[in-house]
C-alpha cells in the first residue's frame, strides 16, 4: 500500500495538470459511469489529501468530492492522452495528459460530510502543516499495544506505512516493543518531528530516503541498496544484514500481520533522543 507522501504527491501533481481546466471525466471499466457521466465536462477547483485519502473537488452543486483510497493495488499515473489499457476505473483528460485510476479500495463521490469524518477519524498527518501531533498522542498514549503496531495505526499518525515506522523508530533509537502508554509526550514529538521531516522530503523526491549523510554509501564507501520500493534506510528490510551505525544484524519479526525490522543495539530504549 503506498505510504502517505505518494498521495500528496500525486494531489500536487493532479493540482498541478488540471486545475482550472474543464475535463473530460469517464469511466472506461464502467464502475464509476454515472458518477463520471455527471463529472464529465466539470473544471477541477481543487486537490486534498490526508493520510492516504485522496480528495478531487469539481465546480458542482454537493457532491463535488470525488474521494480515492488506493488500497493495497490501486494506482493512479499520469500520462499523455491515449486509448485507456487495463482495468480503469476513472479517467480524468485534459485532451493532452490522461490520468488512469486503476484497482483502487474505494473511488466514490462524496460531500463534505464525508470529507469531514474521513478528517476527524484520522490521525494528524505529518505532512500537512495544520495538523495537531497532540491529537495522535492522545489517542497513543490510550493503548497498550506496543508503538511499532501503533504506528501503523492511521488514527495515530495518518500516512504513515511500514517503511516510515520502522526508519523513524530506528532513526529516534526507540524500541518498537515499548507500549504506546509509556510513550513520553517529547518522545512523541521528537517521533511526529522526523516523521514531518522525512515524508516532506518524499513528497518532493517521490523517493524514500532516511539515512543521514554519514550513514551514505559515499560516506561508508559501499554500494547503493538496491530495491524497487525506494532509496536508502536503515533497517527496512535489511534484516540479516549489518547495521549501518552499529553493525548489529538487523532482525526482522511479524507484529500484527506486517513486517517490523530494528536494530536490537541501536533500538534499546524506551525514550526518543
Amino acid at each position: 500500500m503506498p505510504e502517505g507522501h505518494v498521495i500528496h504527491r500525486l494531489a500536487h501533481h493532479l493540482r498541478e495538470t488540471f486545475e482550472g481546466k474543464e475535463l473530460r471525466i469517464s469511466s472506461p471499466q464502467g464502475r464509476f459511469a454515472d458518477e463520471a457521466a455527471r463529472l464529465d465536462g466539470a473544471e477541477l477547483v481543487g486537490t486534498e489529501a490526508i493520510g492516504k485519502h485522496l480528495f478531487l473537488r469539481f465546480d458542482l452543486p454537493a457532491p463535488d468530492l470525488v474521494h480515492i483510497h488506493l488500497g493495497l493495488i490501486g494506482q493512479m499515473r499520469l500520462e499523455p492522452s491515449a486509448e485507456p489499457r487495463g482495468i480503469v476505473r476513472l479517467r480524468i483528460d485534459d485532451g493532452t495528459t490522461a490520468a488512469d485510476l486503476r484497482g483502487p479500495q474505494w473511488c466514490r463521490l462524496v460531500d463534505d460530510t464525508v470529507r469531514d469524518k474521513v478528517f476527524a477519524d484520522s490521525g494528524p498527518d505529518p505532512i500537512r502543516p495544520d495538523m495537531d501531533p497532540q491529537v495522535g498522542y492522545d489517542r497513543l498514549r490510550r493503548s497498550g499495544r506496543s508503538v511499532g503496531a501503533l504506528l501503523m495505526d492511521q488514527k495515530i499518525a495518518a500516512g504513515v506505512g511500514n517503511i516510515y515506522r520502522a526508519e523513524v523508530l530506528f532513526r529516534r533509537e526507540v524500541n518498537p516493543r515499548v507500549p504506546g502508554k509509556e510513550i513520553t509526550r517529547k518522545t512523541w514529538q521528537l517521533i511526529y518531528d522526523d516523521l514531518a521531516l522525512l515524508m516532506a522530503d518524499g513528497t518532493r523526491t517521490g523517493r524514500i530516503d532516511t539515512v543521514r549523510p554519514e550513514h551514505s554509501p559515499e560516506a561508508q564507501e559501499r554500494a547503493p541498496r538496491e530495491d524497487p520500493h525506494g532509496g536508502e534506510v536503515y533497517v527496512y528490510r535489511r534484516d540479516g544484514q549489518p547495521c549501518l551505525v552499529c553493525g548489529t544484524e538487523v532482525k526482522a519479526r511479524v507484529l500484527e500481520g506486517r513486517h517490523l525490522y530494528w536494530c536490537p543495539r541501536c533500538q534499546r530504549r524506551k525514550h526518543a533522543v
